[in-house]
């Protein structure tokens, strides 16, 4: 063997060594370093402890009227919640763009609107089952019958002259938009408007700030009632089923979805809530009221005077206001079989307390409340530091007595949970109707006895709470 050749057979040995230490060296990193476990969306749901949802604020919906938060999305969103066994958050827009975003991020859950199972679809989401049906109409104004229109109604597609058609931006219904392009002779210039309602276009065709919108035909019957001026009869595109989005990266929360919209269907409760907004004359009347979220912020003819007194406890005036819509639905002259009085339903003692009476102005009665929720909170313990949390303690101890409260509080540290903390500790003790000690005393929130209820005064209060951030500014 020569020189040259034993040099090269070294040098190849070199190599062929260096590249099984490389092979090994990634081999071994690869295998010990840490794997991200991905959380499935049901997971993350109770890890979070609440589901929290997408949908759009409309008169059909989501929208608070009186006080009283209401939609057809929102009435299946609450039965979906309560299915799961969790609270029910809600993040609202109308910029479909939006939704999509939170929903791939992870942001939220699933998008509760009536989503086209289309193609364009299942590219963003997992659709559930379809639980209904509809098609896409040409929304325009009625011929005046005067014979001298200056834009005569249009009959048939085939007909339509070049003109603008706007439509709700909506990455689900982009091969629904470009088939009724293609049907019109491709004549219709397609106006995509974002973060605006279907509700709005049809407002704007109505008043005749626009010409032509493209809605669904379920949506367009609901606002034909209230403007009497449109004409809704042009078929845009067929019938098309639609469901609830959810993220692409499991599939655990879609096959509850569609398990509840299974048992919903089957009990008609699915149909009753969808007739209740869909077919229902009083819709138009909300839309007259100056309560009505749509229509501005106003909750009550008391807002002002909320807003100035709840300066004095330092909250939200929306969240002094959802306490109020517990006690007294607005009403100034309630009085309670027990004898609570007013906006706050304060006790004779109470009331006297504060300086007011039965017959005390509504203004008055709200400083009174508002001071006693002041004086609540300075007797509460200082060690409950977290301010939500406080929150929670003072309206509690405003509907029970705080010494209920602090008993209840004293019972959690004695059966091993956090006297600080109230949802699924404190609560627990103070629901509980039983006047012996519970004998669940597992660290796990799941194995609370079966009579542990998750609603109550607090929740329902805050639950509104958040529906008041949503909608009312």
């Amino acid at each position: 063997m020569n020189k040259k050749t034993r040099k090269y057979i070294i040098l190849r040995a070199i190599f062929l060594g260096l590249t099984v230490v490389a092979i090994a060296f990634f081999m071994t990193r690869n295998l010990f370093r840490p794997v991200e476990v991905k959380k499935d969306a049901l997971r993350r749901i109770r890890e979070r402890g609440y589901l929290i949802a997408l949908t759009d604020q409309n008169t059909l919906n989501y929208f608070i009227y009186r006080g009283e938060p209401m939609g057809y999305q929102l009435e299946l969103l609450e039965s979906f919640a309560r299915y799961l066994g969790v609270p029910l958050r809600i993040i609202a827009s109308n910029d479909n763009s939006k939704l999509a975003y939170y929903l791939r991020n992870h942001a939220a859950d699933l998008i509760a609107l009536n989503l086209p199972v289309s193609g364009d679809g299942k590219k963003l989401v997992r659709f559930s089952i379809p639980f209904g049906e509809t098609r896409l109409v040409l929304v325009q104004r009625k011929s005046r019958g005067t014979g001298k229109e200056d834009h005569p109604v249009i009959n048939s597609l085939k007909d339509f002259l070049p003109d603008t058609v706007h439509v709700c931006y909506n990455q689900f219904l982009a091969s629904q938009y470009q088939t009724f392009y293609k049907k019109t002779g491709k004549h219709a210039i397609l106006k995509e408007e974002s973060g605006v309602s279907q509700e709005e276009l049809i407002r704007r065709v109505s008043d005749g700030t626009i010409r032509f919108a493209l809605c669904q035909e379920n949506v367009a019957m609901v606002y034909h009632r209230f403007y009497r001026n449109l004409d809704i009869s042009v078929l845009a595109f067929p019938l098309f089923s639609y469901g609830w989005g959810v993220g692409t990266g499991s599939d655990s929360l879609r096959i509850e979805v569609n398990a509840w919209l299974t048992e919903l269907k089957a009990s008609r409760n699915l149909k009753r809530t969808y007739l209740e907004y869909f077919n229902n004359q009083r819709i138009a009347g909300y839309m007259q009221s100056g309560y009505f979220s749509v229509n501005g912020d106003k909750l009550s003819p008391f807002d002002d005077a909320i807003r100035e007194q709840s300066k004095l406890v330092m909250w939200d005036w929306r969240l002094v206001a959802s306490l109020i819509y517990e006690e007294s639905n607005f009403k100034p002259g309630l009085v309670s079989p027990r004898r609570a009085s007013g906006l706050m339903q304060l006790m004779p003692e109470t009331a006297a307390k504060f300086g007011i009476d039965s017959t005390a102005t509504p203004s008055r009665q709200i400083a009174a409340g508002v001071k006693y929720l002041r004086f609540i909170n300075k007797q509460l313990p200082d060690e409950i530091t977290n301010p939500v949390e406080r929150i929670y303690f003072v309206l509690a101890s405003y509907n029970v007595g705080i010494g209920k409260v602090l008993v209840a509080r004293a019972k959690a540290e004695k059966f091993g949970k956090d006297k600080n903390r109230w949802n699924r500790h404190v609560d627990y003790y103070l629901l509980r109707r039983s006047k012996k000690d519970p004998v669940a005393q597992a660290d796990s929130t799941d194995a609370f006895p079966a009579d542990y209820k998750t609603e109550g005064f607090v929740d329902d209060i805050i639950s509104r709470y958040h529906h008041y951030r949503n909608l009312i500014r």
